[in-house]
């Protein structure tokens, strides 16, 4: 459990999910609240190189969207420090804290050349319930989402 941070489709996107004309929305993650989630510890071998992959995905636009932070993660069992990539707030692409009714309208109708925001999210939601991770506000979204879908 990460506190003190939520998912959020807060990154406004006109790549990837989304276009100029019909600009999608990016998760990341957004001060606030908490979430469940999964860690990954990097390999002993190639960790600075894997690293550097990391970064390089994550913080590709500049200037950076993503900002890594060392957070604290509760587990069950341990408290551990852990990087993870948050929202960069004065950034450019950050989109606030919308409603999540603008949202669902936004993910339903844009869409880019990795695929739609809609697909983006039941993917999302999709892997977190395989990892058993169930998040009510990534379910209500997909039920809005779904809904504007049938409307169109």
């Amino acid at each position: 459990t990460l506190v003190g941070w939520h998912r959020s489709f807060c990154l406004k996107i006109e790549r990837w999910r989304g276009t100029r004309a019909m600009p999608g929305l990016m998760m990341a993650l957004d001060r606030g609240g908490s979430c469940k989630g999964i860690m990954f510890e990097l390999p002993m071998e190639n960790r600075r190189e894997q690293l550097s992959r990391l970064l390089m995905r994550e913080m590709s636009s500049k200037p950076s969207e993503n900002t890594p932070r060392i957070l604290r993660v509760n587990s069950a069992l341990h408290e551990y420090k852990a990087m993870a990539f948050t929202c960069n707030p004065r950034g450019r692409r950050y989109a606030g804290k919308l409603p999540l009714a603008t949202v669902a309208e936004i993910l339903a109708r844009a869409a880019g050349h990795w695929g739609s925001g809609a697909e983006y999210l039941f993917n999302t939601v999709n892997h977190l319930e395989q990892l058993g991770i169930h998040d009510r506000n990534l379910w209500e979204l997909q039920k809005l989402v779904a809904a504007e879908i049938a409307a169109l």
